[in-house]
């Protein structure tokens, strides 16, 4: 007996629900059967778009694991590359970081 699902619901409603071992695991099933050639033009799709979700739901996981890294990792590596505390070009150095190009409190003999 299958299980029915209401008019709205998507076969990838269920991914939002798996953990990233789950995704994962699934999705490199999903990859074999693409590779093995899937039966028809529409089963290729479906297990293309399956995938689609289960590789962003993987994404998912490995963005909020490193995300909880870096709070709680001083000096950890956030996305993006830049080191916790760092500071980028979006948000500028961290409070009290000197780069050797700022004015370190004294005058300047040129100016007057």
């Amino acid at each position: 007996m299958s299980t029915a699902r209401p008019p709205h619901a998507s076969p990838d409603d269920d991914v939002a629900g798996l953990g990233y071992e789950q995704a994962r695991d699934e999705l490199v099933t999903v990859v074999a059967r693409l590779e093995a050639g899937a039966g028809t033009l529409e089963e290729a799709l479906a297990l293309w778009e399956r995938g689609q979700a289960l590789a962003a739901r993987c994404q998912e996981w490995l963005d909020g694991a490193r995300a909880r890294l870096a709070g709680a990792t001083p000096g950890a590596a956030a996305p993006g590359g830049t080191t916790a505390g760092d500071g980028d070009a979006r948000t500028g150095p961290p409070p009290g970081a000197h780069d050797g190009t700022r004015n370190s409190g004294t005058q300047n003999e040129a100016t007057t």
